[in-house]
C-alpha cells in the first residue's frame, strides 16, 4: 500500500508542480504532511539538504521521503514517480518538435529568438562583471582583483581565438576560471 501511495503523491507532485523546484515546495509539503509521511520540521531540514545536493530539489525531496518510508524500493517509486510526468512530456514535444522545426514559420521564429536570447545573456553577464568589479549602485566599490581576473579570462579567451585559431570552448574557460578563483581568491 505505501508504494501506490508514494506513486499517487509524488506523480501529483510531477503533474502539478509548475515555476522549478522552489515553485514545487508548497505541492510537495501539502503532498508528504497530508499522507503523514513526515513533520514539517523534517521537511524542512530536507528542502535545505535537498537545495545543497547536486540534482533537482523535487528528485531529492521525492528520494529522500521515499527511502524513508520504505526503503530502497520505496525510494526509487517516489523518483520514478515524480520524473515521469516531465519524461513524458518532453518526449512528446520532442516527437511534435521534429514536425515542427521543418516548418518555415517556425523556423523563422527561433531565428528570431536567437539574438534576444544572445542579448539577455549578454546583458546579464556585463550586469555581473559591473556589479562584481565596481560594487552596486547603492554601496560603490572598485574590486581591483576582480578586474584583474576579469581581464584575464578576456585575454585568454580572445588569445586563444588568435593562437588557435579557434574559440575556447566554454567548459574550458570555466574550468580556467575555476582554477582561477580557487587560486586567487582561495589560497591568498
Amino acid at each position: 500500500m505505501i508504494y501506490f501511495d508514494l506513486l499517487i503523491g509524488f506523480l501529483k507532485v510531477g503533474l502539478f508542480a509548475f515555476g522549478g523546484a522552489y515553485g514545487a515546495i508548497p505541492l510537495i509539503r501539502d503532498v508528504v504532511l497530508s499522507y503523514g509521511w513526515i513533520g514539517d520540521e523534517v521537511l524542512a531540514y530536507m528542502i535545505a539538504v535537498s537545495e545543497s545536493t547536486p540534482g533537482p530539489i523535487m528528485v531529492n525531496l521525492a528520494t529522500y521521503v521515499g527511502s524513508s518510508q520504505a526503503g530502497f524500493c520505496g525510494a526509487l517509486t517516489a523518483t520514478a514517480a515524480v520524473v515521469l510526468p516531465s519524461f513524458i512530456i518532453i518526449l512528446l514535444i520532442t516527437v511534435l518538435m521534429k514536425k515542427l522545426l521543418k516548418d518555415p514559420y517556425v523556423q523563422a521564429v527561433l531565428r528570431g529568438l536567437k539574438p534576444c536570447i544572445i542579448g539577455i545573456i549578454l546583458a546579464t553577464g556585463i550586469f555581473m562583471i559591473l556589479r562584481h568589479c565596481f560594487g552596486s549602485v547603492g554601496e560603490p566599490s572598485v574590486n581591483i582583483t576582480a578586474i584583474l581576473m576579469t581581464a584575464c579570462l578576456a585575454v585568454i579567451y580572445f588569445g586563444s581565438r588568435k593562437v588557435l585559431k579557434k574559440a575556447l570552448s566554454p567548459v574550458g574557460l570555466i574550468g580556467i576560471s575555476a582554477v582561477a578563483g580557487i587560486i586567487v581568491y582561495g589560497l591568498v
